[in-house]
């Protein structure tokens, strides 16, 4: 309290907001009660998704600079924002339809208020509404994600383009069946790919690459072809983190625009004051082209699409489909923008976990002695190789990540720092 100048009677005020389990509406007056007996004002949003609710806190908190702190103020600034963005922009793709697994979850009521909002721009269909299965069953981004396939309750037949929300709204995963009918995925490094490429582009129209610090931050789990196509094709600094929102959120603070997404779907983008005032300043110069202004003016609506407070599904959507708009890009263009090297993740049971440290944001051992050694070694053999291992934060398991030029070769290289990790952590 000393640190933040924080006294005793100053008010104190909470914000509360729930999904739609059954247990929610207990929890939260629970919670109510326990801040009424400390004298706090409560703020009940009562249903909202979770990164709606990091929505509202940044509103109130800013006294509306942000937008306004309350649901219907969230849909309009994204709404408004990617609705000036199609109309400002000329030739764009028609937008195809879009079917969403919504996991049975919150986020399907509020797609079904957006859905109506942008029928004129967008067809929003949403499935795994809540009404029939149970939240996250077979169906979500964790899900899609982690079992590489399409949720239940989808009419594969029926659309080209599909996307899985999790339960409270914070993930995003796109996918779609190939001309072969094979499941092709697009998740949190192809987001972005999408992203950066896209701002990349405006800020160069714009005459603003030069000027602007952009920066993509990864974790050691980002697969190694979209390290190298954002740094050498797109020319795109990247820099690696620990595992951890936590520690991907702190560090995009580094930049004017720094991007960050996690594998499984969840990331967003923060812009500095000092880019968006760059953008104002370009918007109004009469001196620049009409192009110029264009695209700081487009930036600019990009900008207010994104919620720059936290991973959201719903923002992520929008400001995806309004990219593949105005790049004229399908879900098979996106994802053939580079090839995946084929990985494969393993875990070893150990003894004790902390026998296994790790630098160089978890990409390089420093213990035991020789591991390290043992791995560049393995590493050595296989083209395009890389690997790491890194400790569980809360079992005794060390996590091995192996990626190569073909899957036969991650999965032998994951099995042989497997066998290393046994041997040297007995």
């Amino acid at each position: 309290m000393t640190q933040l100048n924080i006294q005793p009677h100053d008010e104190a005020i909470v914000a509360i907001a729930y999904d739609t389990r059954q247990s929610s509406p207990l929890l939260a007056s629970i919670l109510k009660r326990a801040a009424q007996a400390l004298y706090t004002t409560i703020m009940d949003f009562e249903l909202m998704t979770t990164p709606q609710l990091h929505y509202a806190v940044r509103c109130y908190n800013d006294d509306g600079q942000y937008g306004h702190y309350t649901e219907a103020g969230y849909f309009d600034k994204l709404c408004t924002a990617f609705q000036n963005l199609l109309e400002m922009t000329p030739n764009t793709q028609r937008l195809e339809p879009l079917a969403v697994d919504a996991a049975n979850g919150i986020g399907a009521m509020k797609l079904a208020y957006m859905r109506q909002t942008l029928a004129k721009f967008i067809q929003i269909e949403i499935f795994n509404d809540g009404t029939r299965g149970h939240l996250n069953d077979k169906c979500g981004a964790d899900y899609v994600k982690l079992y590489q396939k399409t949720p239940e309750g989808l009419p594969l037949a029926s659309y080209t383009k599909y996307c899985s929300i999790d339960g409270d709204a914070d993930r995003l995963i796109y996918f779609f069946m190939d001309k072969n009918q094979q499941f092709r995925l697009l998740d949190g490094d192809r987001f972005s790919v999408l992203f950066a490429s896209f701002l990349s582009i405006k800020l160069n129209e714009a005459k603003l690459f030069d000027d602007v610090k952009i920066g993509v931050i990864q974790t050691a789990y980002a697969n190694g072809s979209s390290t190298n196509y954002i740094v050498n094709t797109m020319k795109v600094p990247v820099a690696c983190v620990p595992t951890g929102v936590k520690h991907l959120h702190h560090k995009a603070l580094d930049y004017d625009i720094g991007i960050y997404f996690e594998a499984n779907g969840h990331g967003t983008i923060i812009f500095s004051d000092d880019l968006k005032s760059k953008i104002k300043l370009a918007i109004d110069d009469p001196n620049r082209t009409m192009e110029e202004r264009l695209a700081a003016n487009q930036i600019r609506a990009f900008i207010n699409i994104i919620n720059e407070t936290v991973g959201d599904a719903i923002a992520d959507l929008l400001a995806t489909e309004v990219i593949l708009s105005i790049l004229h890009l399908n879900l098979d263009g996106w994802l053939n923008l580079y090839d995946d090297l084929p990985q494969r993740q393993l875990k070893v049971a150990v003894r004790d976990r902390t026998m296994i440290q790790t630098t160089d944001a978890e990409r390089r051992c420093i213990a035991p002695a020789h591991l390290q050694d043992c791995i560049d070694e393995l590493v050595s053999k296989y083209p395009s190789g890389r690997a790491f291992v890194r400790p569980s934060g809360t079992e005794d398991i060390v996590r091995v990540y192996a990626e190569a030029t073909t899957q036969v070769e991650a999965d032998k290289l994951a099995d042989e720092v497997r066998k290393v990790v046994e041997e040297l952590t007995k």
